[in-house]
């Protein structure tokens, strides 16, 4: 869906509305979910590209592959806005969605950023606070 958002240009709802009409046996259980960080994002995309700029030392937004650029936006979103969501829950699945549908520097480049984007909003690890 954020690549559709990115790429098209529609809206957070038309994106949705897509998703799951395509996707009709996709697991119903994440789809509140889902559908909550496609909005959170859209509404939120120029305040979320901006700490993720601040955050990756020599990467434009614009040279960052799709597939990256999206995961962050993803990660920085639940940083900023999901409290409830632990800093290494968010850490660790953006990594692993980074193993999956990125290239072989992709998950060490989002751990790397969202790491930095967390400390630049002072999220603390559980552990750590």
């Amino acid at each position: 869906m954020l690549f559709q958002l990115e790429g098209s240009g529609v809206s957070a709802d038309q994106a949705i509305d897509l998703f799951w009409r395509t996707y009709e046996d996709a697991d119903p259980e994440g789809k509140a979910y889902a559908d909550m960080i496609i909005r959170g994002v859209a509404d939120n995309v120029d305040g979320i590209d901006k700490k993720i700029a601040a955050a990756s030392q020599n990467w434009r937004l614009e040279r960052m592959s799709r597939v990256d650029r999206n995961l962050l936006r993803l990660g920085t979103w639940e940083l900023m806005f999901r409290a409830d969501v632990p800093r290494a829950v968010i850490l660790d699945e953006a990594v692993e969605l980074a193993k999956s549908f990125g290239t072989d520097e992709s998950s060490g480049f989002v751990n790397g950023v969202l790491d930095r984007i967390a400390e630049n909003i002072g999220r603390k690890d559980e552990r750590n606070a």
